[in-house]
């Protein structure tokens, strides 16, 4: 095999090779001896088809797949003896394709290989990094909060007889069982509709207006009110719209809260009010310390982001930047970008997008790099309980989940890359230097941009803020 270099070009490299046609047809005369000895075709006996007529059936087709196997088995050579790494796929164009075509493997192979690879990397001193992990316990004011809303669920409902009623409507904390359905304009609209749907007069949970509205409204009535969609609403198609609802009242019920005590909690299959209290306390618990991972992952990739620096194959960076693009495009066809990015002309949005996409490349190679380098690996344990997280998230579905999973290995592997991922972030942050310190949860789950802003504008001292609502609600 004979290889010239053409490029070398920061991480590009070019190769021509020159693969002798004896060895290819030596190649194909192998695999058509193997094909021989079990070969049955009428007229001959099992493994006795003379050479001739096995080449004459199956030469063209050996000969294709020997050529695709040799060039791919050459690229590796190439690849392997310069220790180049690479980015994405090498591509393979066969320069004498027409000579090949017309006399066969006869003729010698020569074909171009361009290749990007990956940069030369060297890890930072991952115990110079200093990082600082946020603890939050769970007071008792939050479990207090958690265990009311528990009990808010479980509540029950009685209706309210007409005589008592009598000439009143519906009441503040009383419950209208009630059909509805919402328009914008003259177009209902997805989730705008029901049926006994149970609205607590004055009560959370729906938009801003729409349960104050409704008090005094009777058994039988029908009513239309207006309300505006916050600007920030889930449904970006609904955000900041203004809606008219029509309902029509059914009856007034009224709810009753059980009293969270022993008996309570055995309802709900626990033994005492302890095991309960034990069990939503642990679940806030590792809300707020995945939160803490969270952000510690952020500061920890923001750190390795200033302390490294090397090139970035422009292909990754493309197909980052491409993904990414193709996600705004389809937040403006919706008008679901955000108020900041619609304020922005395409040139200015393309450039901070693709500073975002390097980021995420160079970060990407850094982390894959340090697992590498630490032999990180994947066991076949963690990829089932990743697959079964995944299929989680299908109620009703699981079975079918991982049973596509089980026929198509391609998609297994896209759960490689994000447990590989913490993996590595899991060993740096063990390496780095780690100091702990408690805050409030209402300061964990703040944005850490909005915290970095507050306390470079903040005077020296402040009062003490006052109490945020809690996470859990």
């Amino acid at each position: 095999m004979q290889v010239t270099e053409t490029l070398s070009d920061g991480l590009k490299r070019a190769f021509t090779v020159v693969l002798p046609s004896a060895d290819v047809e030596s190649r194909r005369a192998e695999r058509l001896a193997e094909i021989s000895k079990t070969l049955s075709l009428p007229g001959f006996r099992p493994g006795k088809v003379p050479p001739v007529v096995v080449r004459q059936r199956y030469g063209t087709a050996v000969a294709a797949e020997v050529v695709e196997e040799s060039v791919q088995a050459a690229v590796q050579q190439v690849l392997d003896e310069r220790g180049l790494r690479p980015a994405t796929q090498p591509s393979v164009d066969l320069l004498n394709q027409d000579a090949v075509a017309a006399a066969g493997i006869s003729t010698d192979l020569e074909f171009k290989i361009a290749v990007e690879v990956l940069p030369d990397i060297t890890l930072p001193d991952f115990s110079a990094i200093e990082l600082t992990r946020l603890k939050a316990e769970v007071g008792a004011d939050v479990l207090d909060k958690a265990l009311a809303n528990i009990a808010a669920r479980n509540r029950t409902f009685e209706e309210i007889a007409a005589e008592e009623l009598g000439e009143r409507g519906a009441e503040t904390g009383e419950v209208v069982v009630m059909d509805y359905t919402g328009r914008i304009g003259n177009e209902e609209f997805p989730g705008g509709k029901a049926a006994d749907a149970r609205v607590e007069v004055g009560g959370e949970g729906f938009i801003p207006g729409f349960t104050e509205q409704i008090g005094g409204i009777r058994p039988g009535e029908t009513r239309k009110i207006q309300v505006t969609f916050p600007g920030d609403y889930a449904a970006p198609q609904l955000a900041g719209k203004q809606a008219e609802f029509e309902m029509a009242a059914k009856k007034i019920e009224r709810a009753h809260l059980p009293v969270v005590d022993e008996e309570f909690a055995k309802t709900l299959s626990f033994e005492t009010l302890d095991e309960l209290k034990d069990f939503v306390r642990s679940q806030i618990q590792r809300e707020y310390d995945q939160l803490s991972r969270t952000r510690l992952k952020r500061e920890l990739l923001d750190r390795l982001s200033e302390r490294v620096n090397f090139a970035l194959p422009p292909s990754l960076v493309d197909s980052e930047f491409n993904q990414i693009w193709a996600r705004v495009e389809a937040d403006r066809k919706a008008d679901s970008l955000d108020a900041e990015d619609k304020a922005k002309d395409e040139d200015t949005l393309r450039a901070e997008y693709r500073v975002i996409a390097e980021r995420r490349v160079k970060l990407g190679l850094l982390l894959a790099e340090a697992g590498r380098l630490n032999n990180i690996g994947i066991a076949p344990e963690e990829l089932t309980r990743a697959m079964r997280a995944e299929a989680a998230n299908y109620p009703g579905q699981e079975a079918q989940i991982l049973e596509f999973f089980r026929k198509n290995p391609r998609a297994v592997d896209t759960l490689r890359g994000p447990i590989f991922e913490e993996k590595a972030v899991d060993l740096i942050i063990s390496r780095a230097t780690v100091a702990e310190r408690s805050v409030t949860p209402e300061e964990l789950a703040k944005d850490p941009d909005e915290s970095a802003a507050e306390a470079a504008t903040a005077p020296a001292e402040q009062p003490d803020p006052a109490p945020a609502p809690s996470p859990v609600e």
